[in-house]
């Protein structure tokens, strides 16, 4: 239960947070990766306070590890997710953007799949067709 308290608790943070940087995007006429220059700085500021006691770890997991997370969350989440995300959300509505850009976990669950990592349920396939189907009905013009 602890792991579904904290997406929930993330769903909410990125959603709310969302509609914020939206209306900071409008009114201060903020280009959308400028932005997410300023998300990221706060961001890292904030992060590197709260990681700062066990930062040493990430100096002892390897090269391969933190390659991974550099690659993943740096570059593929991190800078080119939220430059794509900003650029959507400065020009889009937000009940058509966060919607589309939130199917992010079937993206996951299809990596996964596709590198056998995890492996699929039926419950996991009906909640991926409701995804899409709701966000086919909350996009539909």
């Amino acid at each position: 239960m602890k792991a579904e308290l904290f997406a929930l608790l993330t769903a909410a943070c990125w959603g709310i947070g969302s509609f914020f940087e939206k209306k900071g995007l409008a009114l201060g006429n903020i280009p959308p990766f400028v932005g997410a220059v300023m998300r990221t700085s706060i961001s890292l500021l904030i992060l590197l306070f709260l990681a700062w006691p066990n930062i040493q770890t990430a100096f002892k997991a390897g090269l391969k590890p933190f390659l991974l997370v550099a690659f993943g969350g740096g570059l593929l989440a991190g800078a080119l997710g939220i430059a794509m995300f900003y650029t959507a959300l400065k020009t889009g509505d937000i009940g058509k953007v966060l919607p589309i850009a939130f199917t992010s976990p079937l993206f996951g669950v299809l990596i996964s799949l596709i590198l056998g990592t995890e492996s699929l349920s039926l419950k996991n396939v009906v909640g991926m067709v409701l995804t899409i189907s709701g966000i086919v009905v909350l996009t539909m013009r």
